[in-house]
This record gives C-alpha cells, sequence and structure tokens, in this order.
C-alpha cells in the first residue's frame, strides 16, 4: 500500500513537468530558446520528482525549479520560480 501511495504521489507530481513542457512546446514567432529536465524515484526508501526549466521569448524570460520527497517521515519539497515580461510596443 505505501508503494502504491508513493507512485501515485510521484505521478501527481509529474503532471507539472508535463504541462510545462507543452507551453514550451507552443513556440511564438521570433526569439525562443528552452531547456527543460526532470527526474523522478521511487523505491523502497521513498519516493520524490525534481525539474526545471528556463525558456526565453518575444514576451520575455523565465526560470523555475522545484523538488518533492515522500518517505515514512512524511512529505517535503521546495520551488523557486523567476521571470520577467516586457512590452514590445
Amino acid at each position: 500500500m505505501r508503494t502504491l501511495k508513493r507512485v501515485l504521489a510521484v505521478s501527481a507530481l509529474t503532471v507539472p513537468l508535463v504541462i510545462g513542457a507543452a507551453g514550451l512546446a507552443s513556440a511564438q514567432e521570433g526569439l525562443d530558446a528552452s531547456w527543460g529536465q526532470g527526474q523522478f524515484i521511487a523505491n523502497q526508501n521513498g519516493a520524490g520528482v525534481a525539474g526545471a526549466e528556463s525558456s526565453v521569448s518575444p514576451d520575455g524570460v523565465s526560470h523555475a525549479d522545484f523538488w518533492v520527497w515522500s518517505d515514512d517521515t512524511g512529505v517535503s519539497g521546495a520551488f523557486t520560480g523567476s521571470g520577467a515580461t516586457w512590452n514590445q510596443g
């Protein structure tokens, strides 16, 4: 049962990675550069997921990274995000 909970937790936590990758795939005209990386693990010690992404587009720049870990002691994690947009008007 504990393994099932861990797998469900990791599965639910990977959704932001998938959504973020889909958002990066919809490029606009002009300058566009992006990078993304993700990792996950589920074993007898616990389950976790981590990811990072950066992008530059005609609208601005952004960066985000996060990690989440779940084991017998509970769930912990962190998120960092930053960005800037500009008006090309």
